[in-house]
């Protein structure tokens, strides 16, 4: 959530930065809903002060024992009157709150202007693509031949958009999340298996809600959401908390199943398993000081690639445009690992600065050492990484002609051989 008073105090301001993501706002509506509220504040307050002067007199009244009746029915119409104000007032900055709820972050300024992913800049490659001397498969071919993913049961269980690993297809996922977890603590990060049913407030804290309500998966009685990250519920871990300062950054890594109704998505990637409704990541999420997290971002993005490197998987970096950086972020990189048998690169982890945008929805704040008050630490997350992308990038970078697909050296010890097939 951007700051009200910053909103409040420079609209026009506010309207142009968000004039960069393609999107227009009516900032009226919340002007004047802040002036009611403002004009209510006045009146409670001015009630206030008269009722402790006159509380006063009362006081000096009884103590003259003197008749002071007339007084103490006033301040019952006054007292009467503050509760309603006090009530509107409760209205108008809900009202308020639902408006701010609404807007989406301001892009950093090092972020690119431009309308959408076509206007995303490259700012790194890692890798060389490898030159096959036969053709190279798409993973979903490549799976039917070796058995290790079965696509046709997984839509007679469930649908559209699930799969199930079989055999070395399981156990290739299950590498991968022993690996990605080793690497990842290994570099500070304190592992956490949260839950993946979280409540209203959660899915608000870091931006899902209100706005994506269609994207989610849900229960019913009692409402619960099936969380899209697990950015979701490690972000939560320290909502409504203040933290000591002398603690951050604090570094979290996880491993969860993930759901996703994908409901924007109709005719897109609907064979293999790039978009899934359910899919397993591991995810890193920092908790930081407002004056380090570009610095935290570099690292973060340095932690996502380095997976990557040891697995041996061509990628580049790509800095989004202001036009396709997700609601919450200020600034984000994407990795995009190279797909052979696609001959393209997919996206196969996100990045992102959230700034104090996050910390504001779920009140987590930091207080610096000897200092009074307190601030909103940055929250920061990026995938480390989608597992079943990581798992499409091995089947058709690691294919061999023979029809089996060499593991990478780095993985051969959680995976236990040496190839598939």
């Amino acid at each position: 959530m951007l700051d009200p008073k910053l909103v409040r105090e420079n609209p026009e301001k506010i309207k142009q930065e968000l004039q960069k993501r393609n999107q227009e706002f009516d900032f009226g509506p919340f002007l004047e809903i802040e002036k009611q509220r403002l004009s209510l504040v006045r009146e409670s307050d001015e009630l206030r002060e008269n009722r402790n002067k006159v509380s006063e007199e009362i006081a000096a009244l009884k103590r003259r024992k003197q008749d002071a009746s007339t007084l103490i029915e006033q301040m019952q119409g006054v007292a009467t009157r503050i509760k309603e104000l006090e009530e509107r007032q409760k209205n108008t900055e809900q009202k308020a709150r639902e408006f701010l709820l609404a807007l989406p972050n301001i892009p950093h300024e090092s972020t690119p202007v431009g309308k959408d992913e076509t206007e995303n800049v490259e700012v790194r490659k890692w890798g060389q693509p490898r030159e096959f001397d036969f053709p190279a498969l798409n993973h979903w071919d490549i799976a039917e031949v070796l058995g290790i993913i079965d696509f046709d049961r997984a839509a007679k269980i469930a649908g559209a958009r699930f799969a199930v690993m079989r055999g070395a297809g399981a156990r290739l996922e299950r590498a991968l999340m022993n690996f990605m977890l080793d690497l990842n603590t290994s570099k500070g990060y304190t592992e956490v298996f949260p839950p993946i049913l979280v409540n209203a407030e959660s899915m608000t804290g870091t931006g899902q809600l209100p706005k994506f309500e269609m994207e989610l998966f849900k229960t019913a009685d009692p409402l619960f959401y099936l969380i899209p990250t697990a950015e979701v519920p490690v972000t939560n871990l320290h909502r409504q908390e203040i933290l000591e300062e002398e603690k951050l950054p604090i570094k979290y890594t996880a491993y969860t199943p993930c759901f996703r109704r994908e409901a924007g998505s109709y005719g897109k990637d609907t064979r293999g398993l790039i978009r899934q409704h359910q899919f397993n990541k591991v995810e890193m999420v920092k908790f930081v000081k407002p004056e380090v997290s570009y610095n935290e971002l570099e690292a973060l993005t340095n932690d996502a690639e380095d997976i990557l490197r040891k697995l041996e998987l061509p990628y580049r970096v790509m800095a989004l445009c202001t036009g396709d950086i997700g609601f919450s972020s200020a600034k984000t990189y994407d990795l995009e690992v190279w797909l052979p048998g696609q001959g393209k690169y997919r996206e196969i982890s996100s990045c992102s600065n959230f700034e104090d945008f996050q910390a504001r929805r779920a009140d987590i704040r930091f207080r610096r050492t000897g200092k009074k008050g307190t601030e909103y630490v940055h929250t920061l997350n990026g995938s480390g990484l989608a597992i079943g992308r990581t798992v499409v990038a091995i089947l058709e970078n690691y294919q061999q002609k023979d029809g089996t697909v060499t593991i990478p050296d780095a993985l051969r010890p959680y995976f236990g051989a040496d190839k598939i097939g």
